[in-house]
């Protein structure tokens, strides 16, 4: 009779098992990998991913997105107005993901 000791051993060696990054962790980062991290099994990239920004299991609130491993709103941030980087010009500012909008 096999023990759960024996199971996860068993599980863990079978070639047919599908390879995690929690028990491979290179696996996401391979070469022209966009998701370098792992969280929860899943390769993320902390930098973007809006349910693991900065750090795994930060989520972005509703209106905000994750950008360079920030979570900012995405409606209002002159910096990141309406996407990540999307920058509003001098003097102008950002409501409702649009710059300078009326």
């Amino acid at each position: 009779m096999l023990n759960l000791s024996m199971i996860r051993v068993l599980a863990q060696t079978n070639p047919r098992a599908p390879a995690t990054c929690d028990i491979f962790p290179r696996i996401c980062r391979g070469k022209g990998s966009q998701r370098p991290d792992c969280c929860r099994k899943q390769c993320v990239n902390v930098m973007t991913d809006n349910l693991n920004c900065g750090q795994c299991g930060r989520k972005c609130k509703f209106g905000e997105g994750c950008c360079r491993g920030q979570c900012v709103s995405l409606m209002y941030d002159r910096n990141h107005c309406g996407g990540c980087n999307n920058r509003c010009k001098k003097r102008s500012f950002c409501r409702y993901g649009m710059c300078s909008y009326a």
